[in-house]
């Protein structure tokens, strides 16, 4: 087991002794497993909106709260056979979503083009702002929020990117939680995430590109058909190239990929009957144990014991994993049907928020109001307008706008 120091124990507000049976990273799993932001993932869209059925209605898709508590699983087995501490990781994989708006990915598209006057917005970014900041649990001595008031090394483990917003698309922090941010990055290298971050990183890749196909598989989107003919695997590797691996060939994608196919786990048929079900979570357990063996006996062979390491994902690992999710993507998420809903959701975003806006701060929630009248300028406001429509779930953010809107 890896050692924790009062440096990383510490809490941005200091806090009397819990119960000494229970260590300090045990308390923030708690913290964030009873949080409001987690059960709202129930209700907020992983691939398909919650609620959605895929192919003959039998299959409940992911949400992301389902898809976090799979990644938490992970994430634990793996930091516990990297040595360090599992409920520091499965604290960081509980939380690594929690900033995700009503729509996912979609829904954060919208919210960084209505966020352009205060600082963009990124859910990753959002999620540290949840944890520090909007989530209701320590007030600091002057009355403000300290949101979970987790460990410094809790908050730095879920921190995937640990820089402002700058070049890059992706980032962590917006300017006004610089400070907090800066207490947690205390003594760190700058721009490196954690050990414990980086194997929350992989194990929300391995858990999402696994789960996305079985469920894809269960839709009849994907047929283990598809994927033994060589056109369609050549179109979902020109797809995996553009969204998920640049640095990849098309010739060396489609040479990873018909080698990945063809292993003995890998369905003929898929009619979803009980041996074809058995069949699927078979594969699902086999591919989730060769990502997760690779890297760990890649780190292991790079750096020991050593748990300040950085973790190892071998190149053909990591093409295996990033073609799962082109599988998904090239046949979920990039067809019409996808876009036209995916527009419509956006077109939503935006008036729902102009809706806010117009009535601010009786259009808040009660939490928000007292934020929205202290801002010192209109991108301060506008922050707290897009705080309250992120906190929103896929249904209540449509429930919303029809209330507003009438």
């Amino acid at each position: 087991m890896a050692l924790y120091d009062h440096h990383d124990q510490a809490r941005w507000v200091p806090e009397p002794p819990g119960n000494p049976e229970r260590g300090a990273f045990g308390r923030d799993r708690a913290r964030v497993l009873h949080s409001a932001a987690l059960r709202r993932l129930a209700a907020k869209t992983q691939v398909v909106g919650p609620g959605e059925t895929l192919g003959s209605g039998q299959h409940v898709p992911r949400t992301r709260l389902t898809h976090s508590l799979e990644c938490a699983q992970i994430g634990r087995e793996m930091g516990e056979t990297l040595g360090v501490d599992p409920d520091l990781v499965e604290t960081a994989c509980l939380a690594h979503d929690l900033g995700h708006p009503p729509f996912g990915h979609n829904g954060e598209a919208a919210l960084d083009d209505l966020a352009s006057s205060c600082g963009g917005f990124e859910g990753n970014a959002q999620s540290l702002r949840l944890l520090v900041r909007l989530e209701a649990k320590v007030l600091t001595e002057d009355g403000r929020s300290a949101g979970l008031n987790l460990t410094r090394a809790s908050l730095d483990s879920s921190i995937k990117y640990p820089w402002p917003r700058g070049e890059s698309r992706k980032f962590g922090v917006y300017d006004d939680d610089l400070p907090v941010f800066a207490w947690i990055r205390e003594g760190a290298p700058e721009g490196r995430a954690s050990f414990e971050a980086q194997i929350m990183d992989w194990a929300d890749d391995v858990a999402y590109s696994v789960h996305d196909l079985e469920d894809a598989l269960h839709s009849g989107h994907v047929t283990p058909e598809m994927l033994r003919s060589a056109g369609d695997r050549s179109e979902v590797c020109e797809l995996t190239r553009v969204w998920y691996a640049p640095d990849a060939s098309q010739n060396e994608l489609e040479e990873i990929f018909a080698h990945l196919v063809a292993g003995p786990l890998w369905p003929r048929h898929f009619a979803a009957t009980l041996a074809d079900l058995a069949g699927l979570k078979a594969l699902t357990s086999g591919l989730i144990g060769r990502f997760c063996t690779s890297a760990q006996a890649a780190t292991r062979e790079a750096y020991g014991s050593r748990h300040r390491a950085d973790l190892v994902v071998p190149r053909v690992t990591r093409l295996e994993c990033a073609l799962l999710k082109g599988v998904a993507a090239h046949y979920v998420m990039a067809t019409d049907d996808h876009n036209a809903t995916q527009a419509r959701q956006r077109q939503l975003i935006h008036e729902l928020a102009a809706a806010i806006v117009l009535g601010a701060p009786g259009t808040l929630e009660p939490a928000f109001r007292p934020a929205f009248q202290q801002a010192a300028d209109d991108a301060g406001k506008m922050r707290v307008i897009i705080d309250q429509v992120a906190s929103l779930t896929d249904t209540s953010a449509v429930a919303w706008h029809r209330r507003l809107s009438r």
